[in-house]
């Protein structure tokens, strides 16, 4: 039931009841015909608002689809390129080893060929007339006689090191031209990412202030409309209970919006041609992408037996919501910095500390994998997930469970 035309029946009904009683001033008709011709714009302007709202509710929709999909996409490049700066590393070090051994080899070769220079240079006669046996004279022909195949064969392996040397030196240019590329590709996926979050937000804001100012018309003409207790003193039974049936319905139908913006969302993630799945944990999301450093029950870095998983990511990567769910915290708070804390159905939380930006905002419903924020953008940050069922933690790769599950390790 909508707000305005009730009142206007409401109020119509009093005129006629009160129409017997003459001596009723003037000025209250008049004042009831205001409020009357008030109400009437303003129900004009709910049914406008609520195409509007349709319209925005449909966007808002294919807006958190393609925020799940970015997301995941750029969780998907930044493991990519983690993979690659690897490589690259490695190749780095192969063309370090690999020089260092042809300089060893280079130096050895050159202290041969000197010998040989400086033995090359003395004449036979030099040779026949120097003061050492003849067995030692026929040993140093045949020391150089062997000396030319080994030098031979050297100059030959060093040739190969320079050859093999020179292809390792392109597929590491090559490889710092892939990587290279995937982090251009990872900023592109970022800066998208930002825009999708921004426009939800903005989006978000434009609808929660027009119904809000809607709603204070509605409430400035009620209150108007009770003033005049003259008119309506036999009604004002009535009128509170059809009050709290208003705001019954109203909050059936926002919750009713709200379940259909979900479905939508969801419907709209299905038929998008999605990245590849994202981790798992147990049905859940992993938050976000990167190598858990510290898992549920494990000493985490002062000793204490960790009640969660830490992951160390990419600076500045999307954290997202594990699983549907509604933001109960979203701010600083003593120990943990930046925290957000998500209630799930069958009486779970996750909170995720550590994070560098919170996008997400205290009240709002979340999709599991809808960006919620972003990790610090500095250094290789880390983000602490810890899932809880009835105020206690438990093991996050377990997933949701729908029974009793309080504390399973």
């Amino acid at each position: 039931m909508r707000i305005a035309p009730f009142a206007f029946c409401l109020l119509s009904l009093a005129v006629a009841s009160a129409a017997p009683a003459q001596n009723k001033p003037d000025e209250a008709q008049k004042q009831l015909q205001e409020v009357q011709r008030d109400l009437k714009q303003a129900d004009s302007r709910k049914s406008a608002l609520d195409a509007k709202a349709e319209a925005l509710e449909k966007e808002l929709a294919d807006l958190r689809a393609r925020s799940i999909e970015a997301a995941e996409q750029q969780r998907t490049q930044a493991d990519e390129l983690a993979r690659l700066e690897a490589a690259l590393a490695d190749l780095g070090q192969q063309e370090q080893e690999r020089l260092a051994k042809i300089e060893a080899d280079r130096a050895a070769l050159a202290d041969l060929l000197g010998a040989l220079q400086r033995l090359s240079r003395l004449p036979p006669e030099a040779l026949i007339a120097r003061p050492q046996p003849p067995g030692d004279t026929v040993k140093t022909a045949l020391l150089l006689r062997s000396a030319v195949p080994e030098l031979k064969a050297r100059a030959d392996a060093l040739a190969n090191q320079l050859t093999d040397l020179s292809s390792l030196r392109a597929k590491l240019a090559a490889q710092r031209a892939k990587t290279e590329k995937a982090t251009a590709s990872l900023a592109v996926r970022q800066k998208d990412l930002a825009n999708l979050v921004a426009r939800r937000e903005e989006i978000s804001r434009a609808t929660d202030a027009e119904r809000e100012q809607l709603t204070g018309t509605v409430t400035a003409l009620a209150g108007r409309a009770s003033d005049l207790k003259d008119l309506i003193e036999k009604l004002e039974a009535e009128r509170k209970a059809a009050l709290a049936r208003q705001r019954a319905e109203e909050a059936a139908r926002r919750q009713a919006a709200e379940a259909e913006r979900e479905r939508r969302a969801k419907e709209k993630v299905a038929t998008l041609k999605r990245a590849p799945t994202p981790p798992q944990l147990g049905g859940m999301v992993a938050p976000v992408g990167g190598t858990v450093v510290v898992r549920y029950g494990e000493a985490d870095e002062v000793g204490a037996v960790s009640r969660g998983l830490t992951y160390r990511g990419r600076a500045s990567g999307p954290v997202v919501a594990p699983a549907d769910g509604s933001v109960m915290f979203a701010g600083h708070f003593k120990g943990y910095g930046l925290l957000l804390i998500l209630e799930h159905p069958n009486g779970y939380h996750s909170l995720l500390a550590g994070m560098g930006r919170i996008d997400a905002k205290l009240g709002q419903r979340v999709l599991g994998g809808e960006p919620v924020g972003l990790l610090s953008g500095d250094g290789a940050p880390t983000l602490y997930f810890e899932l809880r069922r009835g105020g206690q933690p438990v093991n996050p790769t377990r997933g949701l469970s729908g029974s009793d599950g309080k504390g399973h390790g």
